[in-house]
């Protein structure tokens, strides 16, 4: 027996088998369960001096709920990685134990953890629809240009009068029917989708047609037509929408996925130096965005101003290496802590100890993406899951990063933390997405055979390679 999954080579008419592991995930996911449920005890413990008395409602439907997702990966996709859903439950139940703890702080709404929870819920039922009824995720790859255009309409229509709505100065969202939804959210997994199908497409062109000017070969001005797009998309993005997070998750997907299907140095060159180039024509044109860095650089210097920041990293100090424990700090004294700084929350009540522990879980989170996309045996799936795993990192890297004030502070929410449906939503559709890559990547290569989606493009092995020829010097035209 092998661990590639694949046909065996050396043995004509055997198939290798890799491990399905669902005892791990299974033991890892009721540990997953404990970490939360027992920030939600330790929490009443501290605070009222007693056990919550809704304990057993509470630990029976948060177990319910990840014993189904359990039995869900069992029936439809029992060779998906075992460690990508305990890592999620984890963080999920973290950040809802967090929120519930803020609520209780006098004067403050009790209803975001209760909000959350049902957001958590829509967030594992669409989960479970993709797993369920998608199964191949090939299908997705039909529509590039249809996706793309979603995914650009809804990343700009917070811009359309009447229907964007501005809160503490950033134009993130829209407003139907009295509900408030972030399409920013939707919108990366959309363009994900886009850029991974129109890539397999046209990576022969964009990895060997081009100029060479040094060391570096720069791809055709005809080749620009995507990032020159995300570059405008991203502008708008920062000079209308006033977010600086938003206008980098996206600009900074599109290059690493250029530079993973081109492996052109080229392409992350001129992507830096284009959001550097509006970044900098930014902060001189428009107020908004100097106050961000001044908070960033020197948030002392206007207490008022940056009180927000300031307040976070007084709460991580006064956490400590241990941190003050559940129940036991002040986290409801920055604005915004249930939200944009839960990770602040979380630094000032587990300490440096328990926040880095949650980072390195979204590392290992990543890490997972990474590595169903270097399983996976088609183009697509690969670049599909290196699109998702590169926006989770862009974006804890920028929200954590804002927080810590290791970079400037974006309006970014912390995945399967902070609160926020539509965020909620969209990343537990990441992970249902992954997961099947994931499947299908560790499946053994009869099964796959036999389950293949026959109108599905076909796996990479079959596909056939553009001619791009060459000019005498060696450079592509």
């Amino acid at each position: 027996m092998s661990a590639r999954g694949q046909w065996d080579d050396s043995a004509p008419g055997t198939v290798v088998v890799q491990s399905k592991r669902r005892w791990v995930e299974f033991f890892l996911l009721i540990v997953a369960w404990g970490l939360g449920f027992s920030g939600y005890v330790l929490t009443g413990l501290n605070i009222d001096g007693v056990i919550p008395p809704d304990w057993r409602l509470v630990g029976g439907l948060w177990l319910g709920l990840i014993m189904a997702c359990h039995i869900v990966v069992r029936i439809f996709i029992p060779y998906a990685d075992p460690m990508i859903l305990p890592i999620v439950f984890t963080l999920n139940g973290i950040g809802l134990a967090m929120i519930h703890r803020i609520d209780l702080i006098p004067a403050k709404s009790p209803e975001r953890a209760i909000n959350q929870s049902i957001w958590t819920l829509g967030g594992v039922i669409l989960w479970a629809v993709i797993v369920v009824l998608l199964k191949d995720h090939r299908k997705l790859q039909r529509f590039p240009y249809v996706l793309f255009l979603a995914g650009l309409v809804m990343m700009l229509m917070p811009l359309v009068p009447g229907l964007g709505t501005e809160i503490n100065g950033a134009r993130l969202w829209i407003s139907l029917a009295g509900f408030t939804f972030q399409p920013a959210e939707i919108a990366k997994v959309l363009l994900v989708l886009a850029f991974a199908a129109y890539l397999v497409d046209k990576r022969d062109v964009l990895s060997l047609a081009g100029k060479k000017i040094g060391p570096v070969t720069f791809p055709r001005a005809r080749d620009l037509g995507p990032i020159v797009i995300m570059w405008i998309a991203a502008m708008l993005v920062i000079v209308y929408q006033k977010d600086i997070g938003t206008a980098m998750l996206f600009f900074g997907l599109i290059v690493v996925m250029l530079y993973v299907a081109t492996e052109r140095v080229g392409w992350v060159v001129l992507g830096v130096l284009g959001f550097i180039l509006g970044a900098v024509a930014a902060y001189f044109a428009f107020g908004h965005i100097r106050i961000r860095f001044d908070a960033w650089l020197d948030p002392f210097s206007n207490f008022d101003q940056n009180d927000q920041i300031i307040k976070a990293q007084y709460g991580m100090a006064w956490g400590g290496l241990a941190g003050r424990g559940w129940g036991l700090g002040r986290p409801g004294l920055t604005t915004f802590s249930w939200s944009d700084f839960i990770a602040a929350s979380v630094g000032e009540e587990l300490g440096v100890t328990g926040l880095m522990g949650i980072i390195v879980l979204y590392a290992l989170l990543v890490t997972r993406g990474l590595r169903a996309a270097l399983a996976c045996r088609d183009a697509f799936g690969k670049m599909l899951a290196t699109g998702l795993a590169t926006v989770m990192a862009i974006q804890v890297t920028a929200i954590i990063g804002g927080v810590t004030r290791m970079l400037p502070l974006t309006g970014l929410t912390t995945p399967f933390m902070s609160q926020g449906g539509s965020s909620e939503v969209a990343n537990w559709a990441i992970v249902g997405v992954i997961m099947l890559v994931s499947h299908q990547a560790r499946q053994p290569a009869d099964q796959l055979a036999a389950n293949v989606d026959s109108e599905a493009p076909p796996v990479l092995d079959d596909q056939a390679t553009d001619v791009i020829p060459r000019h005498a010097g060696g450079g592509a035209r």
